[in-house]
């Protein structure tokens, strides 16, 4: 007897193997988010909130504080892969389902090139003498092997990659702590609040910059197929992983935000170079300690990040597909290893091809990051709806603090980051959706619209494939 926990019930088979646990899932959460990702962008986020940067930090937790909980609301509804092209379209409808995967696909499938770029760059500069092409090329292979072994290969090397990343971490902490308690830098909270700078579409702005730091919680409900105890852990872990992450990013930036050599002229020219934490780390501890951050950011970003992201993308593509909604092909799961064996290589391959197109661009990594951060925040603008629509409309819910005010809250704050972000960003982002709406109506005229089996009974032939597995 199936239940809606059961793959079954929506006439899907589990081909996916259930290996990970929940500190499996809150470890692939971190290292998706990178405990040390305010390092690559600090000097954006601080110029753009006026020296505000943990400020920006705080409030951008907070407002995901209220996307995770949708998502936890939803992912409970319905415990599969997909995120939200199944939380929209089992939630809403199809169509609307389609669309959002579409728009998140702006960020999944965008993410690893801009991570392996930001990586390969940072190496480079590092180690002149090996080309930008070659990191790239060895950083999307690394991850391709590892990704295509299994779930449980990538759990392991993650999880020793955020071990590293803490140490990191934990040194700059250290240092910058001991730095500012002997009077080095300027001991205040202007981090969080200054009179001087501050106003709310400032900070905003800054947030939809800092948000870019926080992409990856959503990745944990990717895996809701392959989690030990159900959707309980996919909600937990997403919850768990984005406060840690938080307080992090807030401790590491206001240390930084103290010990910036120049403030002034960083508020006035911004940081084109994207050295700024570096420099705070040099005049902290030494060249040590900023050769120290950087590399590690780099490898980071290139490695354990680009893999998750990886693995991320590769379900979204597999859930898509065995929907007929993109080719069939990318359905195909590897019956040794049970991973989604082609969508994980076209990843792979499509990575490689959109960071060595950006690389030759001067303002590649600037276009990426636009991109990403406006696909992410339309697709949790999209999540809070499904919300409502799923449970208080459809499902007569009388739960009005989870089913109305959270997500209600979230969606007004989001809404307000994503009208104050960057006008490139967001005209980009609606030719995109634009392009889905015609590849939506293209489906339709060739006869292939939108239909998801979660939103009837399985059928007869369906349950005969569960009982063969």
């Amino acid at each position: 007897m199936t239940t809606s926990d059961d793959l079954a019930y929506y006439g899907y088979r589990q081909e996916l193997a259930r290996q990970l646990r929940f500190r499996d899932l809150v470890a692939y959460g971190l290292v998706y988010m990178v405990p040390i990702a305010p390092m690559a962008i600090f000097g954006s986020v601080y110029a753009g909130s006026g020296g505000m940067a943990a400020l920006a930090y705080a409030i951008g937790v907070v407002a995901l504080v209220f996307t995770a909980f949708s998502y936890a609301q939803m992912v409970k509804a319905f415990p599969m892969s997909g995120s939200v092209y199944n939380y929209a379209g089992r939630g809403i409808s199809p169509p609307v389902g389609f669309l959002a995967g579409w728009v998140i696909l702006l960020d999944y499938v965008l993410v690893p090139g801009l991570l392996y770029l930001v990586a390969s760059v940072a190496m480079h500069t590092t180690v002149p003498a090996v080309p930008v092409w070659a990191w790239l090329l060895g950083f999307v292979a690394v991850n391709t092997i590892v990704n295509s072994v299994g779930i449980r290969m990538t759990a392991v090397v993650t999880r020793v990659m955020l071990v590293g990343e803490l140490i990191v971490l934990a040194v700059f902490i250290a240092v910058a702590g001991w730095a500012v308690a002997s009077g080095k830098g300027r001991f205040s909270g202007e981090a969080f609040y200054n009179p001087d700078t501050f106003t709310w579409s400032v900070v905003a702005g800054a947030v939809s910059i800092a948000v870019l730091s926080f992409l990856g919680f959503d990745g944990i409900s990717m895996l809701a197929e392959e989690a030990k105890g159900g959707a309980r852990q996919i909600g937990r872990a997403m919850a768990v992983g984005l406060v840690l992450a938080g307080v992090l990013f807030i401790g590491q930036t206001w240390l930084a935000a103290m010990l910036v050599p120049n403030p002034s002229g960083l508020l006035a020219d911004g940081d084109p170079n994207g050295t700024a934490f570096y420099d705070a780390a040099q005049a902290t501890g030494g060249s040590w300690l900023a050769t120290l951050c950087a590399a590690a950011t780099a490898v980071a970003w290139g490695l354990p990040n680009s893999m998750v992201a990886q693995v991320a993308t590769s379900r979204l593509l597999y859930a898509m597909a065995r929907d007929r909604q993109l080719p069939a092909f990318l359905a195909k799961v590897s019956i040794r290893r049970s991973v989604p064996i082609n969508a994980t290589l076209l990843t792979g391959a499509v990575s490689l091809v959109l960071s060595l197109y950006m690389a030759t661009r001067a303002d590649g990594i600037t276009l990426l990051s636009s991109l990403i951060n406006f696909g992410a925040m339309v697709a949790f603008l999209v999540l809070h709806v499904s919300v409502v629509v799923h449970h208080l409309i459809r499902g007569r819910s009388r739960n009005w603090w989870a089913h109305l005010v959270m997500p209600a809250v979230g969606f007004a704050i989001l809404a307000y980051v994503v009208v104050n972000a960057n006008i490139a960003a967001q005209r980009m982002g609606l030719a995109w959706l634009t392009v889905g709406v015609l590849v939506l109506a293209g489906l339709y005229l060739s006869g292939r619209r939108p239909v998801l089996s979660g939103l009837a009974p399985a059928t007869s032939q369906q349950r005969r494939d569960v009982e063969r597995v």
